[in-house]
């Protein structure tokens, strides 16, 4: 039987059963009886028998393909292109191929006829495209929750996008900053409306004043460096600064150097000959800060996204890392098992992120000792 393909035919002659009882008990359905249904999964995997994908899905009125739609802006950023590869990579482990839909979507009739599910990433609830999508008739799995008024998925997979931030907060004050600012992201995508809401939110359960700046979704390192310089001259007091969009952190860092604000020990530190706060001479918020916000008094820098942007700046940036390829396959196995039936509709899964401490908010803490 090695010399050519093995058959539903061969099966059936080898294990003395008909064709059509052969096809229900490999598919698991009609009314086999599990000692016939095991017998004949046996003979199968003795043969080397392997199921004709394509007639498969001519039979099942499939098209053997899912959909993936990205924010507009994703083909500029690191985190969706990582996303992507992990979420096709999972798809293919299930015999389906992947198709990049363009920025617009496409009408929920025509591209129902062209996919057996959908993936729909970060999405807006002001992006026209997102209803259609949701309405197409297939499976739709999101990648974050959809807050807009048309109905919901059929799954989700979820960050805990408030934890992060407040892990980033916690910690950049725990390095000493007192005065800590968030580059939050515009948009109404479940990620930009958590981090936003989490800000003021932290700040007012701990008593800390966070300064909040809204840049764009996507923001460039030269759109962040401009807020940056603006955030320092208006509260030349700030002395940390957490940047959300991805690759947006070098902007931070440059606007930093640019004022003379060294990046890496707030000025509350206890590291090493830290001085407490303010000083001889200080300024408003004891910071000796001039009108443009240059004041030689330290900054910490931390990003809500990880990436090579966080890890190839210097000094290197404290990020959350949120595993995006990670998170693709996450959102392309929800979506693989809800088309197989193993798991059912309305499933929501969450995905775990991990806080990556580096050099731009201040050397680790000395341990302890005599």
């Amino acid at each position: 039987m090695t010399s050519r393909t093995v058959t539903l035919l061969d099966v059936a002659r080898a294990a003395g059963v008909s064709k059509s009882t052969v096809s229900d008990a490999l598919q698991g359905s009609g009314r086999v009886a599990e000692a016939t249904r095991d017998r004949v999964r046996a003979v199968a995997e003795e043969l080397g028998y392997r199921p004709n994908s394509a007639a498969r899905r001519l039979r099942r009125a499939s098209t053997g393909a899912v959909g993936l739609h990205l924010p507009a802006t994703a083909t500029r950023l690191d985190y969706y292109m990582n996303l992507a590869f992990g979420a096709v990579e999972r798809a293919q482990e299930d015999g389906l191929d992947m198709m990049l839909l363009g920025p617009s979507g496409a009408a929920g009739g025509r591209i129902a006829s062209r996919v057996d599910g959908l993936l729909v990433i970060d999405p807006e609830s002001g992006d026209s495209a997102v209803p259609g999508l949701l309405d197409a008739g297939v499976p739709v799995v999101t990648g974050e929750r959809y807050l807009g008024p048309a109905g919901g998925p059929s799954g989700a997979v979820v960050c805990d996008n408030a934890a992060s931030l407040t892990a980033l907060l916690d910690h950049v004050t725990e390095r000493g900053a007192r005065r800590p600012a968030v580059l939050a992201p515009s948009g109404s995508s479940a990620w930009a409306t958590a981090l936003r809401a989490t800000a003021g939110s932290w700040g007012r359960a701990r008593g800390v004043p966070v300064t909040l700046r809204t840049v764009p979704f996507a923001a460039t390192p030269a759109e962040a460096e401009a807020a940056t310089r603006e955030l320092l001259a208006a509260d030349p007091a700030v002395d940390a600064v957490i940047c959300a969009p991805d690759g947006s952190a070098p902007g931070v860092l440059r606007a930093a150097a640019a004022l003379g604000r060294p990046v890496g020990r707030s000025r509350g530190s206890r590291s090493g000959n830290g001085s407490g706060h303010g000083g001889e001479g200080a300024g408003p918020g004891g910071t000796g800060a001039t009108a443009d916000g240059s004041s030689g008094a330290p900054l910490l820098v931390a990003s809500c996204v990880d990436g090579t942007a966080t890890r190839g700046a210097e000094p290197p940036v404290t990020a959350v890392d949120l595993r995006p390829a990670a998170y693709g396959r996450a959102c392309a196995a929800l979506l693989c098992d809800i088309l197989a039936g193993r798991t059912a509709p309305d499933t929501v899964r969450g995905h775990a992120w991990s806080l990556e401490i580096r050099a731009s908010t201040g050397p680790s803490a000395a341990p302890a000792g005599p």
